[in-house]
């Protein structure tokens, strides 16, 4: 029997669990290419050998997605499976076409085909886009079991920007180990806030080995799932994060749509900032999608602690958290909400001052005007964003990003860390819904 060829067109998170789960060891398949999108320094690697399996003794080349359609003919490639999140659904058209114009099938792989399964229970936390506000939700969930006396271990989506094989399982249970680990900013925004609060976090590239470590100092499992992806552990409670902000999306991208339609909860966040008649399409949506999930309305607050008036009147550089506004196509964050609560004078224009890659964040990302996103895919990235913010002309930078950037970075010139929150605004809350599943 002929192996059909596959290519796998991912941003180094999805596509390798999809290898790793329904690929890497089946002999109906040979995988003979990965492409990359939206993570920079991906493409031109290797998916190594030492993860690949006895069926690719000297791994997988990884290209560049624009070469997709000269990959198809290279490889006569059968299969082109789509494996990346929070693309609109005429994008992942637009993409499917031109696999089916070069020759081959298009093909996206279920969440049932993909779930690895837990002797433990599992609460996965997923959204309908980036930037829904998952990371303080999961936040709270975590907070409110180890309340009721559960041991949390929290396992992040894969986010493995530098060796992977030095990547496989990734255990983070001091901040020192963010160094141990040779974290990026986009990794320390995710486990940072975890550890912080005393929470064993996991994250990697291999999921089945880190659940088997995981299980080992687990009462709960508890899935923060990155972008809008599926989970990648069949879940006993799953809750997805929508936001009103952007109401209509929880319609119209991959697979934040689908999350909703198996969504257990579903949590409509930051009705405290957005307009009520947007409040009413989410909800209007979500009881069409999935009629038998429970709705739970939340705030997201912004606070800055000890903050005495030092914004007010003062010309404020804002840093919000990179991916929710780059493809997660939001325009302000928390930070931006806080220089407003807060009586900032003038919100001063980053764009003119952007060093090297942050400069074409914004050439590619029209929407960002007095925003700064907090890019850090590597030490070179992280230098430039530390460049531009010392550029900027302002009195005091407002970080609205999960960690605390100032502590990262070498700052010119003072910082306030604004931090947010989830607040419940209906009953029942998330707290009944866990006691339920502990029942």
């Amino acid at each position: 029997m002929m192996k059909k060829k596959v290519l796998i067109m991912g941003a180094a998170g999805r596509d390798f669990h999809n290898f790793n789960v329904y690929y890497r060891d089946n002999p109906e398949y040979e995988v003979v290419a990965f492409t990359a999108f939206q993570i920079p320094n991906i493409a031109g690697r290797k998916y190594p050998a030492e993860l690949a399996g006895k069926l690719y003794p000297h791994g997988i080349a990884i290209y560049e997605e624009k070469k997709l359609a000269e990959l198809v003919k290279k490889f006569s490639v059968d299969e082109v499976v789509f494996s990346y999140s929070d693309v609109a659904f005429n994008a992942v058209m637009a993409k499917a076409s031109v696999a089916l114009a070069a020759g081959a099938d298009f093909k996206l792989l279920s969440a049932d085909h993909t779930y690895l399964k837990s002797s433990k229970p599992v609460i996965a936390v997923t959204a309908v886009r980036t930037g829904c506000g998952k990371s303080q939700t999961t936040r709270f969930i975590a907070s409110t079991l180890k309340a009721m006396g559960k041991k949390v271990v929290v396992i992040r989506h894969p986010m493995p920007y530098g060796d992977l094989a030095a990547q496989t399982c990734q255990r983070f249970a001091a901040l020192a180990d963010l160094d141990k680990h040779k974290c990026t900013i986009e990794e320390m925004e995710e486990y940072e806030p975890h550890i912080a609060a005393g929470h064993v976090v996991y994250s990697g590239v291999d999921y089945a080995k880190i659940l088997g470590q995981a299980e080992k100092e687990a009462d709960i499992i508890l899935w923060d799932g990155g972008n809008n992806d599926l989970p990648f552990y069949k879940p006993d409670l799953h809750i997805v994060v929508t936001d009103p902000l952007r109401a209509g999306h929880e319609v119209m991208y991959h697979p934040g749509a689908a999350n909703i339609r198996m969504a257990d909860v579903v949590i409509i966040n930051k009705v405290d900032t957005a307009e009520p008649d947007a409040v009413d399409d989410v909800r209007d949506n979500v009881k069409m999608m999935a009629p038998e999930a429970v709705i739970i309305e939340a705030e997201s607050p912004v606070s800055i602690e000890g903050e005495n008036g030092q914004i007010k009147g003062k010309r404020v550089l804002v840093v919000e958290d990179g991916p929710t506004l780059t493809h997660g196509d939001m325009d302000y964050g928390a930070a931006f909400v806080a220089a407003r609560h807060f009586g900032a004078g003038d919100i001063v224009d980053p764009r003119p001052y952007a060093k090297g890659s942050i400069k074409k964040v914004f050439d590619n990302f029209k929407q960002l005007k007095d925003i700064l996103p907090a890019m850090g895919y590597g030490e070179k990235q992280m230098k430039e964003l530390n460049d531009t913010i010392n550029a900027v002309p302002a009195d005091l930078v407002l970080v609205g990003t999960p960690i605390d950037l100032a502590k990262h970075l070498k700052l010119n010139k003072p910082a306030l860390r604004v931090n947010y929150s989830l607040k419940e605004r209906t009953s029942p809350g998330l707290k009944e819904v866990l006691e339920k599943l502990l029942k």
